[in-house]
């Protein structure tokens, strides 16, 4: 017991630094996990044992990836995206294991190893691909949507290979048998479960739900998901399998969103302690020995990744551009052909020295690959000159739409917002112009008028619509990077123009104030704002004392309506951490600021005083001269660090000094 205690010490304390440093610079915790694996593990400083203890706890991570992933199922969004899914994504993993099947077969000399290789290449990183063109804003373009329903269909496409890869290690024809056998094992039980499961499924989640017990809700998740994996891993298949089925039934329940939100530390704790122990089985000396070819997997499969989902894309109608940014999302190798590598290595399919190789060229893939990403765009464009032609047409079509207008608005966004703008804006004969890059979209709203393809956030975009002439520029989508682009663009050209955002919250809004925007409207604050107003004029208020309430609201930005009292329902992940919050400090006997003023006490800029309550009269909100006595209870607005100085700074005696 004490061995095992102070390996999890080791890892648990490895852990915090090094993801602390991975999210300091921007790359995924993943990478840090293995290099933690590779330190301490038996070829590093040997602090960690790899042995069968520690191969079995970093497996429940990878049987909770997959309830995640049973989670995303969704047959509506299947349906959806059947084309690109069951089109681009197919082909892609289907050409790319059949390629890397016949080469490394070749050169392995057994094919059970080149199927497990090429289905490994054929994987690439959701983590780092979608948290990319989330940053980037490319969520909603061809390409985002191309790269989505890749990674969508590789995520289904695992659940099979998992079944597959531990009936390889049959000899000769037994593999026909035991893949044929493993097949209908795992249709009998598909069906079982899927088919037969979703009503009990639901009825149970109801009557666990109904009791209103956050520990009975997740033990009953826990119970749900590790059954299931226990009852196919009875059946002889695998505990991801089941993991899977799992998260497949409760996404067919109304519980699906708090069902992802309550496994989501339990994923990420156990899905960390998988990848240190894959950095554990990698050998250093192993890597250093055999470079060259570590180097040559690292750029060939990667180059001939990228040209070959760039050719699919191409010749599933997507323009030259866009068909590029989709292979170079999609270059790398992913946390799925880790999971398949040790599986196989487990099972003696592949050599373990030339998995070490393959893994540590995955491994490498993956750490450039937010490089390869950000800095693809040049040579994008200097692969695609013609497309600027495109380009130009597009740009053509707005400049027609915008011809001949004068003080009009142009509108950014064509969503639910955006609509609801533009018919305000006929009613009132005001003139606009709508940009969107959905092109479903546009084309559904052709006979609408004035609505244009087009990237808001680019310039000559902007300049198209009529920027010089406009009268106001309104951005209906909730997207801070975005916005802050066009604010950019606006201030460069008419810092005069008055530029309308909306946004979620307050999280942002002196951001966009301080780059250009005239009025940021958060929805949360507004909404909050329209329940008071009616519940102010149900109550008896009258409507001009309403109003005016409103106006002073809105003309001091909200600075009522800013920060909250947080508790254990609120989340507490790294936006919400980020964002000012209300907090409560009451002055006992003895505290530092007793007698003391406000001004003297110098709590700076980060945290403002919005309230003090004395023996239980009205809050009050204090000047400079207030002095402090005790049982006042001071309400502070900050970030969390700045919260917790200030409150030493009004309790410890001598940190008011």
């Amino acid at each position: 017991m004490p061995h095992i205690l102070a390996s999890v010490m080791v890892l648990l304390a490895a852990a915090v630094v090094v993801v602390v440093l991975c999210r300091m610079l921007r790359l995924p915790p993943i990478l840090g996990y293995l290099v933690i694996g590779v330190v301490v593990g038996p070829y590093g400083l040997q602090w960690i044992p790899d042995n069968e203890t520690t191969r079995f706890l970093g497996e429940f991570g990878i049987v909770f990836l997959l309830f995640s992933i049973g989670l995303e199922f969704s047959l509506g969004q299947m349906l959806a995206m059947r084309r690109a899914v069951f089109g681009l994504g197919l082909a892609q993993v289907v050409v790319t294991t059949l390629l890397g099947l016949a080469v490394f077969a070749f050169f392995v000399g057994r094919w059970q190893s080149g199927l497990v290789y090429g289905a490994a290449f054929a994987m690439s990183s959701t983590a780092i691909a979608s948290k990319m063109l989330a940053e980037r804003g490319e969520l909603a373009t061809r390409h985002g949507r191309d790269v989505m329903a890749i990674l969508l269909f590789q995520d289904l496409a695992v659940v099979a290979l998992l079944v597959v890869i531990p009936s390889l290690a049959h000899p000769g024809v037994e593999v026909a048998s035991a893949l044929g056998y493993a097949a209908l094992k795992a249709a009998v039980v598909l069906v079982i479960i899927v088919f037969f499961g979703q009503k009990p499924m639901r009825a149970w989640f109801r009557i666990v739900a109904r009791l209103r017990s956050p520990e009975l809700f997740m033990l009953n998740l826990l119970l749900v998901a590790l059954g299931l994996a226990t009852l196919t891993s009875l059946a002889g298949l695998s505990l991801e399998l089941g993991a899977f089925l799992a998260g497949m039934l409760i996404a067919e329940t109304e519980f699906r969103y708090e069902v992802e939100q309550d496994i989501a530390p339990f994923r990420d704790v156990l899905l960390g302690l998988f990848f240190v122990t894959v950095g554990m089985s990698l050998d250093p000396r192993v890597v250093s020995d055999h470079i060259g070819i570590v180097l040559l997997l690292l750029i060939v499969p990667v180059l001939v990744k990228i040209v070959l989902v760039t050719g699919l894309a191409r010749g599933f109608g997507s323009p030259r551009a866009e068909a590029i940014r989709t292979g170079l999302y999609t270059g790398q190798a992913g946390e799925l052909a880790l999971v398949m590598l040790t599986l196989a290595t487990t099972h003696a399919i592949v050599d373990p020295v030339i998995g070490q190789i393959v893994l540590a060229a995955m491994v490498l893939s993956m750490l450039a690959a937010p490089l390869v990403i950000q800095y693809g765009d040049p040579l994008v464009r200097k692969l695609t000159a013609n497309d600027w032609l495109a380009r130009a047409a597009q740009i053509t079509a707005i400049a027609a739409t915008s011809m001949g207008r004068q003080d009009h608005v142009i509108v950014c966004g064509y969503g639910r917002s955006g609509q609801n703008l533009v018919r305000l804006l006929e009613a009132e004969d005001i003139p606009f112009v709508a940009l969107d890059n959905d092109p479903q979209r546009v084309r559904e709203a052709a006979g609408s008028g004035n609505i244009v393809y087009g990237d808001a956030s680019r310039r000559e975009t902007l300049f198209a619509a009529g920027l010089a002439k406009a009268r106001a520029v309104v951005i209906t989508f909730a997207d801070t990077p975005l916005a802050l682009r066009i604010l950019h663009a606006v201030q460069r050209e008419r810092p005069e123009l008055p530029v309308i955002v909306r946004t979620v919250d307050d999280s942002e809004l002196d951001r966009l104030v301080r780059a250009g925007a005239t009025e940021v409207v958060p929805e949360v604050l507004e909404g909050s704002l329209m329940l008071a107003t009616h519940s102010l004029l149900v109550l008896g208020v009258p409507l001009n004392r309403v109003l005016a309430r409103i106006r002073m609201i809105r003309e001091q930005r909200y600075s009522l309506f800013r920060g909250f009292f947080r508790g254990a329902t609120d989340a507490a992940d790294g936006v919400e951490s980020a964002q000012p919050r209300l907090h409560s400090v009451l002055l006992p006997e003895g505290a530092a600021a007793i007698g003391a003023t406000l001004s003297a006490l110098a709590l700076g800029d980060e945290v403002q005083v919005t309230g003090i309550r004395r023996r239980g009269a009205a809050s009050v909100h204090p000047g400079p001269d207030w002095q402090f006595e005790p049982g006042d209870i001071v309400v502070l607005l900050g970030l969390p660090a700045a919260l917790g100085r200030a409150e030493v700074r009004l309790l410890q005696e001598g940190a008011a000094g």
